[in-house]
């Protein structure tokens, strides 16, 4: 059976350049395409964030140079949280697959794999 599900990822950006955006998020996307198999008929929509001292560039229009040019693509900024990891682009995208959540794989590159614990009580893992 089909269904919606979502992915997650992440990467960093340089600098707060064009090239540095699109380059990062170029490669990001890459990755969870080849890591789980996605053509773009079954993504229903994608949405970036960028941290707040990111804003040279839409990371959506790297989706676009990657020839996406029928998926719904958003972005925003992220919540300005004290201490949070700077030049971040993440994204959630949702596919229709029959793949089971398991069976996915979500992307962190350049060291924003802390992402997943930050907010969290590390304290008992």
């Amino acid at each position: 059976m089909t269904v919606c599900r979502g992915l997650r990822g992440a990467t960093r950006a340089d600098e707060n350049t064009a090239e540095d955006i699109y380059g990062a998020t170029r490669e990001l996307l890459q990755d969870l395409i080849e890591a789980n198999g996605i053509v773009e008929r079954d993504v229903a929509m994608v949405y970036f964030t960028v941290t707040p001292d990111l804003n040279a560039a839409f990371p959506a229009a790297a989706a676009r140079q990657l020839g996406w040019n029928n998926t719904a693509l958003m972005c925003a900024t992220e919540i300005p949280v004290p201490g949070s990891l700077p030049g971040c682009v993440r994204v959630l995208m949702l596919i229709n697959t029959e793949k089971e959540s398991g069976d996915l794989h979500n992307i962190y590159l350049k060291g924003t794999d802390v992402l997943r614990l930050q907010g969290v009580d590390t304290s008992n893992v």
